[in-house]
């Protein structure tokens, strides 16, 4: 079966609850987008608005500040807000490249540290972890028991490899700039290739079912574990998965049963959060991001700016400002879009006034630098 471009970009905001906002639950919205990318501790909370009706972001402190919502270093090896069920079997997936990328990194080495002394030390550390502790005391305690000092980037990398999960250190978006970390409450099963790779084929499972028909690249590109690896998880769950073709003889794999839109089905405005997991999680970034505007939201750091999707696709880029939400659009935008992005504006101002009206003040700089906007407006909140 061949697949279009544009029915696998339905397909993905269908599975990523971007078509209709759903009566959800924030624990079963999570499960259902499989997670969320959360290094600005207010995205989830932007993410969750544009997804389910009627969202309560007291939901969302509720569900985090009992552990039923977990936020640790997963996909991509970026923090992520999952459920606290799925993390230790996504932990076991990731295990290879978080070992790879945080213990056998040369500026971890470089520093005097190996992936066998992280194995010595992390026992004690996840004891010692098991409640609450600041970062501070947590590097105190490696240092102490190195009989010294550690540099930075060993506590970084050993913080992003060990299965801590990030503690809540109040509003307005349950995590701040002071770090506290908690040992998971289900240990995952680490150094096991065996167990590794039953992880990572439930992971390349449920990233078929939370973002649609995917490559071996794609999936790739959601865990940044190796294509390998991915080919293996694909090929262990050979007689699982639907094989498709996109337009372009890419093959495809999906889960059979799965619903797959017609790419006639409409896709309303949405104001997405920065570093949506939708923007990344595809090596062809095409699905939701013409080619032409790739760098101006994916920035040369990393940086992924809060997005304008029109029709289903990145039309241009918004920031909070004092008044309401600025909305800068890459192509001349048509009177009805404009008011609906106008709605949506309003209700994602809302949600931010109680907490933090101008949530993502510290990217103004990408505004300042330049964006090849042909129309901007600040719509009321």
């Amino acid at each position: 079966m061949v697949i279009s471009a544009r029915a696998l970009n339905r397909s993905t905001l269908h599975r990523q609850l971007l078509l209709e906002r759903a009566p959800l639950g924030v624990a079963d919205a999570v499960r259902r987008v499989v997670g969320l990318q959360a290094q600005h501790p207010g995205s989830p909370y932007v993410a969750l608005w544009n997804r389910i009706a009627d969202f309560a972001p007291e939901r969302l402190d509720e569900a985090v500040n009992g552990f039923e919502l977990v936020r640790s270093t997963l996909m991509r090896i970026t923090l992520h807000l999952v459920h606290a069920e799925d993390y230790r079997v996504f932990r076991e997936g990731m295990e290879p490249t978080l070992r790879g990328s945080r213990l056998h990194d040369p500026r971890f080495t470089k520093a005097g540290f190996t992936a066998a002394d992280a194995d010595v030390l992390l026992p004690g550390l996840l004891e010692y972890a098991g409640s609450a502790r600041t970062g501070a005391e947590l590097r105190g305690h490696i240092e102490e028991g190195r009989g010294g000092p550690v540099e930075n980037v060993v506590w970084r990398m050993v913080r992003q490899y060990a299965p801590l999960w990030h503690a809540p250190t109040g509003p307005p978006w349950s995590f701040g700039t002071a770090q506290s970390f908690v040992t998971a409450s289900e240990l995952p099963v680490l150094g096991d290739p065996e167990v590794s790779a039953a992880g990572l084929a439930a992971l390349v499972r449920r990233c078929l079912e939370g973002f649609g028909p995917a490559s071996v690249p794609d999936m790739a590109q959601f865990t940044t574990a190796p294509r390998r690896l991915v080919r293996e998880a694909v090929t262990s769950l050979e007689g699982e998965l639907d094989r498709l073709e996109g337009a372009d003889g890419t093959v495809l794999y999906d889960v059979p049963g799965a619903v797959r839109p017609d790419e006639g089905v409409p896709a309303p405005p949405r104001l997405l959060a920065m570093w949506d997991s939708v923007l990344l999680a595809y090596a062809d970034r095409g699905r939701v991001i013409p080619p032409a505007y790739r760098k101006h939201v994916i920035r040369v750091n990393g940086d992924t700016l809060p997005t304008v999707l029109v029709d289903g696709y990145v039309a241009g880029v918004w920031r909070p400002v004092d008044g309401g939400i600025e909305v800068s659009a890459f192509h001349p935008l048509p009177a009805d879009v404009w008011e609906a992005l106008a709605v949506e504006a309003g209700a994602l101002g809302r949600l931010l006034a109680a907490r933090d009206p101008h949530v993502y003040r510290r990217y103004d700089h990408w505004w300042v630098k330049g964006l090849p906007a042909v129309e901007s407006r600040v719509l009321p909140s």
